[in-house]
């Protein structure tokens, strides 16, 4: 496919909260607009956005009236969903996880190697420039050799969030909603994990799937990481809290998610505050601090210009359903150490 100059015709699959938040973006986004809506239990957004409301992703597909779509289907949709796109010709931003296991993401690689159609992976928060400007100053040598890191998500989420089954059964959960998140963040940032240990907890609402985790990671490198996520409490720490990066959730700038600490300094997430010593390092002087410089907009923006762009064929996805396999394989080997007790290697 090579969509012409004018705006790119993007349909939506899946109505719900991820399926809004793109159409909002899209209204906002000059070269592109959205043409259909496809979701088997409600018009409600096609309506709201003046455009077609179909009941499947096949009816959108057989309509030929999109260039790209946006997959914003319950997790156990995504793969076939994807591979039905990508045999139409049809490149997609498959939103994360990528798939619900590790063999599943296989065959939605094999699909895009068989047809040779670009799919985008939805981690969209790689697109964050803070996310950028940790990347190149760790991997930079700005804090010496990596040592040790810490990440919170901590939140409450309303209970009609679980009104809808596939939240709360398998398949769902903190660790493949919200954790995928933050470990592929951390091993974008900070390099691969090899290892990990992990326990999990639906003491509050009884449900099939863990609302709180604390997870143990070893990174290639030999540093160490440690992450607390729990969507079941009351707290102001987490990425959605700190960045800004999502108007719906309230913003509280002494909020911080990640602290990443070297040899030489160390640095806080997303204020980008580099914490170091003037000269000699030393435990009883007093820390120096100066903020790493980063880019401008948000994440889900950024991400949508950056999937016109693979349309239009002018840029290769920053997110490879490769890419973020490697990040399910992680989210299964934390399950599984969950599981066994023992610490466990990422396959």
């Amino acid at each position: 496919m090579c969509p012409g100059n004018g705006p790119l015709r993007i349909g939506i699959i899946g109505a719900g909260l991820m399926g809004a938040k793109h159409a909002g973006f899209l209204t906002r986004e000059q070269d592109a607009r959205l043409v259909t809506v496809a979701d088997p239990y409600s018009s409600a957004l096609a309506e709201r956005c003046g455009v077609p409301h179909v009941r499947s992703h096949q009816e959108l597909l057989a309509r030929g009236d999109v260039d790209a779509v946006i997959i914003a289907s319950p997790n156990q949709a995504h793969v076939t969903t994807a591979v039905d796109c990508l045999a139409a010709g049809i490149p997609a931003l498959l939103e994360k996880p990528v798939a619900t296991s590790r063999a599943a993401a296989d065959v939605l690689l094999a699909a895009e190697r068989e047809h040779g159609v670009p799919l985008l992976v939805g981690h969209h928060r790689r697109h964050h420039p803070a996310v950028a400007a940790a990347r190149d100053f760790v991997r930079g040598g700005g804090l010496g050799r990596l040592v040790a890191v810490n990440g919170l998500w901590l939140t409450k989420k309303d209970e009609a969030y679980f009104d809808q089954e596939w939240r709360r059964s398998k398949g769902a959960g903190v660790m493949l909603i919200n954790l995928v998140h933050d470990l592929d963040l951390l091993r974008h940032i900070c390099g691969e994990i090899t290892t990990v240990q992990a326990r999990t907890s639906n003491a509050v609402r009884g449900h099939e799937v863990e609302e709180t985790a604390s997870v143990i990671v070893g990174f290639e490198s030999g540093a160490l990481g440690s992450f607390l996520i729990s969507d079941t409490v009351v707290a102001p720490w987490g990425w959605d809290q700190a960045t800004e990066d999502d108007p719906a959730f309230p913003y509280r700038p002494d909020g911080s998610c990640y602290s990443i600490a070297g040899t030489t300094g160390s640095l806080s997430f997303p204020q980008l505050a580099h914490y170091h010593h003037e000269g000699t390092s030393d435990w009883t002087r007093p820390l120096s601090t100066r903020f790493v410089p980063k880019g401008t907009g948000d994440s889900y923006t950024n991400q949508l210009r950056h999937f016109l762009a693979v349309v239009r064929g002018e840029a290769e996805p920053a997110v490879s359903v490769a890419d973020a396999a490697r990040t399910l394989a992680l989210i299964e080997t934390a399950q599984r150490a969950a599981e066994s007790g023992a610490t466990e290697t990422v396959r």
